[in-house]
């Protein structure tokens, strides 16, 4: 029977107020509604989703295993609005089963722009994680699993890793299975934990489907598929906003979570942490990624951020601005950096995307804009207002 590895994300970014070229204050950020939004997935979600995990890692006896990465934009905002959700999260991590992930701390796409702010974002990210949890990572999750050859030979020189969580595309697979341990092509010394997409998409998007085929799906239904899997383990890699806030308490999403390990470990499945599956299994192979793969749309690329004209003008002007940024930050203004950090969240590009059928209806569902269109124009109007604060901070050429 194959391991299994659940790897949950929890995110949310500060979305912008919208912030036309007669606006003049630093105030770019819709504090009203980020807080009710936090507070709105925190009662839904982060809450009772948090509690159930308590639970099993209490009633399952350390068998219970879970990894999770939890992005510093939603660290700060708990902090300010919902301080119980990282008291959970404390707790959690007092009971041994979970591990902690690395990853950029604004969820940003900075290693496809950037290495240096790449590395402190991660750096203040794993710092953060050590402070509030106790933890040093020892696993590196990218913003929304995006992967290519360049980040896993960035990971290896740093030698700070044992390895990196992707998605399972046939790209990198060329028809192996994603139920193995690989190692990066470029970088052997760093190994590649794939999420199967098939089966975690089961639960993200299918499971109160009632057209599809799987509909029901029980805990029992579900163990006895993973136990089927050939191969060494299951990656079930997911947003933990699926509990709750995607799929509603009221399908029966948390029935699933609070009864699928128990079923797991009958069907003879061991759980294991993203380092403990590092540990316990060799890579089979190697993968090569010239090109960045991800877990979003149906490319499973880069191209859900950076795939047409608006997303790469927003972010190529992004990154331009950053030395300036970061002498203003030298010279004392630290907010602006702050305020830098938070526009580089993968999000605000999500939400320029203008692709079209199922993919266009997911951005949609997450884009509070009318249209990739309006994302743009506020994006731009608000870089050109931080520019302005940037030069105003110290002079740079």
């Amino acid at each position: 029977m194959p391991a299994v590895c659940f790897y949950f994300q929890l995110h949310q970014p500060y979305r912008l107020r919208r912030y036309s070229v007669f606006d003049s204050g630093p105030d770019y950020f819709d504090d009203t509604n980020n807080a009710a939004i936090v507070r709105k997935v925190a009662g839904k979600c982060y809450v009772p989703a948090l509690r159930h995990l308590l639970d099993l890692a209490e009633r399952l006896h350390g068998d219970f295993r879970v990894g999770l990465s939890v992005t510093g934009c939603l660290i700060d905002q708990c902090r300010e609005y919902v301080p119980e959700v990282i008291e959970l999260l404390q707790k959690l991590a007092e009971t041994g089963c979970v591990e902690f992930l690395a990853e950029t701390y604004c969820h940003s796409l900075a290693h496809l722009f950037d290495a240096q702010e790449f590395d402190r974002q991660v750096a203040l990210h794993t710092e953060t994680m050590d402070e509030l949890f106790g933890q040093s990572p020892a696993v590196f999750r990218n913003t929304e699993l995006i992967y290519n050859d360049a980040l896993a030979q960035h990971l290896a020189k740093g030698g700070r890793f044992l390895g990196v969580l992707t998605e399972g595309a046939e790209a990198l697979l060329n028809g192996r299975s994603p139920n193995h341990v690989y190692r990066a092509a470029p970088a052997p010394a760093t190994s590649v934990l794939l999420k199967n997409h098939k089966l975690s998409d089961d639960i993200a998007f299918r499971f109160s489907d009632p057209n599809w085929a799987g509909h029901p799906l029980t805990a029992e239904k579900f163990a006895a598929w993973v136990a089927d899997e050939p191969g060494d383990i299951v990656g079930l890699f997911m947003d933990f906003e699926t509990f709750g806030e995607h799929q509603w308490e009221s399908t029966g999403i948390f029935e699933l979570l609070t009864g699928l390990p128990q079923q797991l470990r009958d069907a003879g499945c061991p759980m294991l942490t993203p380092s403990e599956v590092l540990d316990e299994f060799d890579p089979t192979g190697s993968v090569e990624a010239p090109q960045p793969v991800s877990w979003a749309d149906t490319e499973r690329d880069a191209s859900a951020w950076l795939g047409n004209a608006m997303q790469s003008s927003a972010s190529h002007e992004l990154y331009r601005l950053l030395p300036k940024v970061l002498s203003a930050a030298a010279a004392g203004d630290e907010t602006v950096l702050r305020d830098w950090r938070r526009l580089s969240a993968s999000d605000h590009f999500y939400y320029m995307c203008t692709k079209f059928f199922a993919d266009a209806e997911v951005h949609q569902y997450f884009s509070p804009y009318e249209s990739p269109y309006d994302s743009y124009i506020n994006f731009m109007n608000v870089l050109d207002h931080l520019r302005t604060r940037a030069g105003q901070s110290v002079d740079v050429p």
